[in-house]
């Protein structure tokens, strides 16, 4: 892929304000800018920074019907009623689900989970769901990760005698669901402080309110947070205010004594005893416990994660890594596929969008091959397929471009849909494809700007050798947990050049690993470029060249720093 390199230069005001501050903290100037481009200009504000406190968490009563949420759950509990746990399938909705799940059994045990499988039932609450929950005498359900659209499904619960509380993050319609209580931070009366929380974010502070009103002791809930780490980083929601507190003693929790469900899925990951980051969760972790509910069922999932023999564990996360493979083969024959059509539709024009549909590609892996060919191609795209009687499909989105409104927009044609900025599900009637297709792309032709059809790296620093130092890598470590709204710092570095021993490695010959010094240092950097090996040439050719990069620790060689290698330019580009 080819992206622009964007590069502020620090004004004079902001580098003094960067040495300031640096002096304060005791960092590097580097570092201090870090953090005046992230919004942190005070000491106070640099340590609740680097130390996120679990009692800045926000009241979870300041959520719309919160209190009305907790009375409810505490009639049901003292009147002995059935409660179901309901959630989506996928690591948002099954981590939630777990968490809540997990928590309440400690306290009652008429209680159970459902998931509904994304094959016989589809997206959200299901009247087949709905008629089990009847069978078992449920009277409460819990909903998390979706239900805010539900409209019709709860008013059919309500005529069997089932009462609705919604925890959704997703955005709302005009029209809400008659519900108990809806607990959504996007809704349009929110008047909760922080609008990002995931689903997994949302239950997790029902029940922050469900032990406060009831007495119960903050600290039963610190347990969970792994769950909430793991649903923050795969469902990629911002990694600032709460949801950073919540990912930060999440990942401690993952890393000190993570739950035996997820114990068991690090160990076959080939985790075990090293520090894991959000990108471990994002690449390794979240992509199992997907894909129980990609390829079978996500009631697996929620077992596994709630499972208390690690024995037992062990043996669900061996099946949940089949499916992961299984996935992993399917993907790959789609997104083959899915690359044939965008060449033979780009023979005739250039699109800003892409609108994919095949009857037989797998339902639950069109959201996968959806972010591929956004990735690939850097532009909106929908990836449908055939689904009963209807197309059903999912919409992926690039910086900054907001396609839910997009898909919105189209709402007329649509039989479902639901999301938020850069990831929707959607169902249509398969006669209305064409028509569908015409009007995203028309609406996308009109509304994308010049600078979202462009893969961008967003360089944060521009620094030499001689600045990468074991301490400015060990402050660099600081500033995790990174996700959107905190990524990690991109540096550049000019006029590098091959010290002689670089060379084009992997299975296939595509990556580059790299020995590079620079014109300011005798530092030798060691570095590797991930799928860069068209650029192996020109860096042998002896040329200077510049680079994009992060900061790392070699896994290989602990201790030591790698750089992580995003773009490659010959000096003389602009």
């Amino acid at each position: 892929m080819h992206f622009k390199w964007n590069y502020e230069p620090p004004t004079s005001e902001r580098l003094a304000s960067a040495k300031e501050l640096a002096e304060k903290i005791g960092m590097s100037q580097i570092l201090a800018e870090l953090l005046i481009q992230r919004g942190i200009r005070t000491e106070s504000a640099a340590k609740r920074f680097f130390r996120p406190m679990l009692n800045e968490l926000i009241d979870p009563f300041l959520m719309n019907d919160m209190d009305v949420a907790v009375d409810r759950l505490n009639d049901a509990m003292g009147r002995k009623e059935r409660i179901m746990v309901y959630g989506d399938y996928d690591v948002d909705g099954c981590t939630a689900v777990a968490l809540v799940y997990k928590f309440l059994q400690q306290f009652y045990s008429n209680i159970e989970y459902y998931i509904p499988d994304r094959y016989e039932e589809g997206y959200g609450i299901s009247r087949k769901g709905l008629d089990y929950a009847a069978e078992r005498d449920v009277k409460l359900i819990i909903v998390l990760d979706c239900g805010i659209k539900a409209i019709d499904e709860i008013q059919y619960a309500q005529q069997l005698g089932i009462d609705f509380i919604i925890c959704d993050h997703h955005v709302p319609d005009d029209e809400l669901p008659t519900a108990v209580a809806i607990l959504n931070p996007k809704r349009e009366d929110s008047t909760y402080p922080f609008k990002d929380l995931c689903g997994c974010g949302v239950g997790f502070k029902f029940m922050q309110a469900f032990a406060k009103n009831n007495g119960i002791p903050f600290s039963r809930l610190i347990p969970l947070l792994d769950f909430c780490a793991v649903s923050i980083a795969a469902d990629i929601v911002p990694v600032v205010g709460e949801n950073r507190i919540l990912a930060y003693h999440g990942l401690k929790q993952l890393n000190n004594n993570p739950s035996v469900g997820l114990k068991s899925i690090i160990e076959i990951c080939g985790l075990t005893g090293r520090e894991l980051t959000m990108t471990d969760i994002v690449f390794k972790i979240g992509p199992r416990i997907n894909a129980s509910g990609r390829m079978q069922n996500g009631t697996e999932a929620v077992d596994l994660l709630v499972e208390r023999d690690f024995k037992k564990a062990l043996t669900e996360a061996t099946h949940i890594n089949e499916y992961n493979e299984q996935r992993k083969d399917v993907d790959k024959q789609m997104t083959e596929e899915a690359n044939q059509i965008i060449a033979s539709l780009e023979s005739e024009k250039r699109l800003a969008s892409i609108v994919l549909y095949d009857e037989n590609w797998k339902k639950g892996v069109v959201g996968i091959v959806a972010s591929r060919m956004t990735e690939l191609y850097y532009r909106p795209t929908v990836v449908l397929t055939r689904s009963g009687d209807l197309a059903t499909g999912s919409a992926r989105s690039v910086a900054g471009y907001d396609i839910y409104d997009a898909v919105k927009s189209c709402r007329d044609i649509l039989e479902n849909f639901g999301g938020h900025t850069y990831a929707v599900g959607l169902s249509l009637k398969i006669e209305n494809i064409p028509e569908f297709r015409r009007r995203f792309q028309e609406y996308v032709n009109n509304h994308i700007l010049p600078e979202q059809t462009e893969a961008t790296l967003d360089i944060e620093g521009e620094i030499d050798f001689k600045d990468i130092t074991k301490k400015l890598q060990n402050d660099l470590r600081r500033f995790a947990p990174h996700g959107p709204g905190n990524p990690k710092p991109l540096f550049c570095t000019r006029n590098v050049y091959d010290y002689g021993t670089s060379k084009v490695v992997g299975r296939h010959q595509e990556h580059i690993k790299l020995e590079l010094v620079d014109s300011k240092s005798s530092n030798v950097m060691n570095g590797i470029a991930f799928g860069q090996s068209a650029s192996a040439r020109y860096i042998k050719s002896k040329r200077s060249f510049d680079i994009v990069y992060t900061i790392e620790e070699n896994t290989y060689k602990r201790g030591d720093v790698q750089l992580q290698i995003e773009d490659i330019k010959p000096s003389s580009e602009e």
